[in-house]
């Protein structure tokens, strides 16, 4: 594995949907999640982090140290177990008096193995009956839950379905009703932070790992279509790469210098097209660069 990043980055996300639900809400019969205030739309962070997942997952497990921690039908007891075996460790007779560096060896096993814990961390204290327990991990990458541009419209559209459940209904009925939820269209922005701290002293995330970051971000959506997501793209990212791993502008000042607006003439956007973006450089200081980056292969 290469040396953890030198450099803190901060990067802003900007993806569409058109005729779909970006985040159903659970809480809400899944209709897309909105801010009831002001009605715009939301996407949670734990969303988007599942997709990234599910890219590298796709394109890299098969590379060493590119695995995913968090997957569907894996217990997580069981790749816990993968460190104690690794370390010639028996769980079930663990005396932490006789393994005083134990904890460290065994976080950095699992960030080395898997590429989710090395970038967002994880919470492996889970085997609560025994003495199981991987620890918890601070990842250097955050991000923040994604909100609409504008506030968004949703509509529900009824649908019906030929086929019937039991042969009962099909005595009665030739065919059942149902419903979906979607956006005719909406223009979300999330904001992310890397930090290179945390980096090297907890998780050595490097730059390999980043290079495949932004290339999962960048098509996240690509493999992940389905007909209730409708149209969903990145349409850009921008980065900023800080000079130091401490930083050089707070990143609030950073986001502020990207700016998002409907087009005057727009009554109701209904593509990326109907609006602009505006980058004020002038705000940025010279020793963060900025890079948009719109294809980065791997």
């Amino acid at each position: 594995m290469s040396e953890p990043i030198k450099n803190r980055y901060d990067f802003v996300i900007l993806f569409d949907v058109e005729n779909g639900n970006p985040n159903g809400d659970p809480d809400a019969g899944n209709m897309p999640r909105i801010d009831p205030e002001t009605n715009h739309g939301i996407v949670t962070d734990v969303c988007l982090k599942r997709k990234i997942r599910n890219f590298v997952e796709t394109a890299c497990e098969d590379q060493p140290g590119y695995r995913i921690y968090i997957k569907d039908n894996v217990p997580l007891n069981k790749s816990d177990r993968e460190a104690f075996t690794a370390l010639n460790v028996d769980e079930k007779k663990l005396n932490k008096k006789d393994h005083p560096d134990l904890d460290g060896k065994i976080r950095d096993f699992m960030c080395r193995e898997f590429f989710d814990i090395r970038t967002f961390g994880a919470v492996m204290t889970t085997f609560v009956k025994g003495s199981l327990s991987c620890g918890q991990v601070r990842g250097p990458v955050q991000l923040g839950f994604a909100r609409s541009i504008d506030p968004i419209s949703v509509q529900e559209i009824s649908i019906t379905r030929i086929a019937v459940t039991t042969e009962a209904d099909a005595a009665e009925k030739n065919n059942t009703m149902g419903n979906k939820f979607i956006i005719p269209y909406g223009l979300y922005r999330m904001n992310g932070y890397i930090s290179a701290k945390l980096a090297q002293n907890v998780t050595g995330f490097c730059d390999e790992d980043l290079d495949v970051l932004w290339q999962a971000i960048l098509n996240m959506f690509e493999f992940d279509r389905s007909a209730a997501r409708g149209n969903m793209a990145v349409r850009k990212l921008y980065v900023f790469k800080h000079s130091s791993a401490l930083g050089d502008a707070p990143s609030w000042k950073l986001f502020d210098s990207i700016n998002v607006h409907k087009r005057a003439e727009v009554d109701a956007p209904r593509d990326f097209a109907d609006y602009e973006v505006r980058v004020n450089r002038e705000a940025i200081p010279e020793s963060v660069s900025l890079t948009e980056m719109v294809d980065h292969a791997l």
